[in-house]
């Protein structure tokens, strides 16, 4: 059994308040729980209105299973427009 987690840094430029970034990170999480069935959650930058720091994790049979649900995350991520990807890293444990 391997567990997977993914750190991100996501920008939201367009943000102008928590409310707004609230709203950007409901959506980003409940696609990342519905697509990839990953637990997800924002782990710093609570206060910031244009920044989050979130973590994703699986739990899969082997490193090449947890790595493609990883990045697939990362990868529906690029793909939105209200949040910008600027950095993700991978682990497996």
């Amino acid at each position: 059994m391997i567990i997977g987690v993914m750190e991100m840094q996501l920008s939201m430029p367009a943000n102008r308040s928590l409310k707004d970034k609230r709203r950007v990170l409901r959506s980003v999480k409940d696609r990342a729980r519905a697509g990839f069935n990953v637990a997800i959650a924002e782990v710093a930058d609570h206060d910031k209105w244009c920044s989050a720091h979130l973590a994703a994790v699986t739990v899969a049979p082997d490193r090449e299973r947890a790595h493609e649900v990883l990045e697939g995350v990362a990868r529906s991520m690029e793909r939105r427009g209200d949040a910008i990807l600027a950095d993700y890293c991978i682990q497996m444990l």
